[in-house]
């Protein structure tokens, strides 16, 4: 019964702005755009105090580690469901983050493939050859330095399986950093991987949580070498995270 109402109300929520967003976005950006800020602002936070209200489901989000933010900075995070996205513009709710993404995300998903492209957000085309996708994200970070927005960057490419982190890929890293100066935020999520699929969502959410960290600032990297240093210590400490929380017990888990 409360997974058809989860469902329900699920439903109810994203159904009009998804499809108030197909047809807007054809027409009028500025309507299109005004929709996609409803979506961030208020169907996002929405999605997780519906999940917790009728399937126990809880959002972690550490706050108090959010105060020594800078106030422009780069986001590098592991990377597990596609309900990341909504889980960020959560945890920063307020701040204008981008994500860079495969331009798959920019079609055919509802509520949020007009999003990603009305908003501006770097698509990279899956086929793209490497160094047309370098200037995906070049241009993505000079605009996202003049609109002071936040980008974030998935280093593993792709969602992980079992939640473990993957292998972090500095190419999109590095020029990210060079195009636009900003110190680097390392977070860690953990929760998203047994929510892969919509199967997945209804069997596994009741009694789940999904958890959001910072863990550690670093300085712009200067170089090649300094890129690669940050994704390899980022890369540990996020896996130790999922670690120390997979081991909390079961009723804070």
């Amino acid at each position: 019964m409360y997974s058809l109402l989860t469902l329900l109300c699920l439903v109810f929520m994203v159904m009009w702005p998804a499809i108030a967003n197909i047809f807007a976005y054809p027409v009028s950006k500025k309507i299109s755009l005004k929709i996609s800020d409803y979506i961030v602002n208020v169907c996002a936070p929405r999605l997780f105090a519906i999940l917790k209200k009728y399937r126990n489901f809880n959002f972690w989000g550490y706050n108090e580690t959010k105060k020594d933010l800078p106030e422009n900075f780069i986001v590098i995070s592991n990377h597990q469901s596609l309900l990341d996205i909504p889980l960020f513009m959560k945890f920063f709710h307020g701040k204008p983050v981008r994500f860079v993404a495969k331009d798959t995300l920019g079609r055919h998903i509802p509520l949020v493939s007009e999003m990603l492209r009305v908003q501006e957000h770097c698509l990279v085309p899956r086929k793209a050859k490497p160094m047309e996708a370098m200037r995906y994200v070049e241009e993505f970070g000079k605009k996202v330095v003049q609109r002071k927005q936040i980008p974030i960057l998935f280093p593993e490419g792709s969602r992980t399986k079992d939640g473990n982190v993957g292998k972090f890929y500095s190419a999109g890293f590095r020029k990210l950093t060079e195009s636009t100066g900003l110190p680097v935020v390392v977070c860690a999520l953990d929760g998203g991987y047994q929510l892969r699929d919509l199967r997945r969502i209804f069997t596994k959410l009741k009694c789940g949580s999904y958890r959001v960290n910072v863990l550690k600032i670093f300085d712009c990297p200067k170089t090649k070498e300094d890129c690669n240093e940050i994704l390899e210590k980022a890369r540990v400490l996020i896996q130790t995270q999922i670690e120390k929380w997979r081991k909390l017990p079961a009723q804070v888990r």
